[in-house]
């Protein structure tokens, strides 16, 4: 390809001549010091960070003539935030409409209910009333309620008598608006002494709110004048729980003490297997289905978890010294005892496979689970006694 001409019919240069010529001139009018970083290979990062510097100084000179625009600027074009740091402002035409202010908020999130919990929002000084659900405990219902487990027992000691299994569907129980006791005045004593039963004084339960008592009225605090039969709420109070005819460790020596339980009690035994003083677990399944060992409820034992027929082992090696029906609720029961003053305990068997003065040997089949007697369902009942203490299973089963 033939050069262009110019007027003077001379070639012109080309346009890789005229990209060069200007890159020397570039060069040449640019400082030794930058010619020598361009010569090294730094030129090119040096201006990309040359732009990167002025590009900030542009958008930052931006933001500096729009602050001054709104502050020059008539209030009607200011953003909303801006006239609501400024209260002396007068509003925009869409802004002077709105709706007065209320409790009620318009927009926003809204908090979802909480249906699993009745433990109201402020301090109550009334007795609530609470039907048994199918599914209850005595724990849920304290949990639902913010109280302690006794606190239920405590409070409704006509309907359960201080046995947590006694619960039922349908029953209505009494809800104490704080722990304590909820006991009838019978009169008779000296109220002092009987407020100190409970480990209150008369003071805590005369001027409780929740008892509705006029302390001008009530007159002396040591006899006051309270008619007998008057259920009061006693705060802060606690008793000890009744046994309900609970079995404690009977010896192989002498089980009379055993007949006032029921048709299970066996007469003497002579003799007979001892155990290893070890234990292992008395049913296949090693977790709870129902209640744990709770001495402050006034469950002694553990609830294993089992369906009806399933196999119940003895912990250790004995001799069986109860088999049979116990009338206190505990339903079919096995007690074993294991020499050196050690028991075991089976309750709310569906059937008893061993005999009163049987030996049998650690990990023997002996009943099966059932649920009879005070029991919401099928499971295992099982303690351990130490003469006339029950200790928690726990300590001494093996680890499931």
């Amino acid at each position: 390809m033939e050069p262009f001409l110019d007027n003077n019919d001379r070639p012109l240069p080309s346009t890789e001549n005229l990209l060069a010529s200007a890159g020397v001139s570039l060069m040449n009018a640019l400082p030794s010091w930058l010619r020598t970083l361009f010569q090294i290979g730094l030129g090119e990062g040096l201006f990309r960070l040359g732009t990167t510097v002025l590009t900030i100084v542009l958008i930052a000179a931006a933001l500096w003539l729009l602050e001054l625009f709104f502050e020059q600027a008539p209030s009607f074009l200011r953003p909303v935030s801006a006239l609501i740091a400024d209260s002396t402002a007068p509003l925009p035409p869409t802004l002077d409409r709105l709706p007065p202010a209320t409790d009620t908020p318009l927009l926003g999130l809204a908090r979802s209910a909480q249906p699993h919990t009745i433990i109201p929002t402020r301090p109550r000084q009334e007795i609530l009333k609470y039907v048994v659900q199918p599914g209850d405990t005595v724990f849920g219902i304290a949990e639902k309620f913010g109280l302690k487990p006794q606190t239920i027992l405590w409070g409704n000691y006509n309907i359960l008598a201080d046995d947590p299994h006694a619960l039922r569907p349908g029953q209505e129980l009494n809800i104490l608006p704080v722990d304590g006791v909820y006991h009838e005045w019978l009169g008779g004593i000296n109220f002092e002494a009987w407020a100190r039963y409970f480990g209150v004084t008369a003071r805590d339960i005369i001027e409780y709110p929740g008892n509705k008592l006029d302390p001008d009225a009530v007159g002396d605090y040591t006899n006051p004048n309270i008619p007998r039969g008057t259920w009061l709420i006693i705060p802060g109070g606690r008793r000890e729980f009744t046994t309900w005819n609970a079995p404690f460790g009977i010896s192989r020596n002498d089980p009379a003490i055993a007949r006032a339980w029921g048709p299970g009690a066996c007469g003497p035994v002579q003799g007979g297997a001892v155990g290893y003083g070890s234990y292992v677990w008395p049913t296949g399944r090693r977790y709870l289905s129902g209640y744990d060992y709770s001495p402050e409820t006034n469950h002694w034992g553990i609830d294993l978890a089992g369906q009806t027929g399933d196999p119940v082992y003895a912990a250790d090696a004995g001799v069986v010294v109860y088999a049979g029906w116990h009338d206190g609720g505990y339903g079919n029961m096995i007690m074993i005892d294991h020499g050196d003053n050690w028991q075991s305990l089976y309750a709310h068997l569906s059937s008893i496979w061993v005999s009163c003065g049987e030996s049998v040997g650690r990990g023997q089949t002996i009943g099966a689970i059932g649920s009879t007697g005070r029991s919401s369902g099928a499971h295992l009942h099982f303690e351990l006694m130490h003469g006339s203490y029950k200790v928690n299973p726990w300590n001494f089963l093996p680890p499931p």
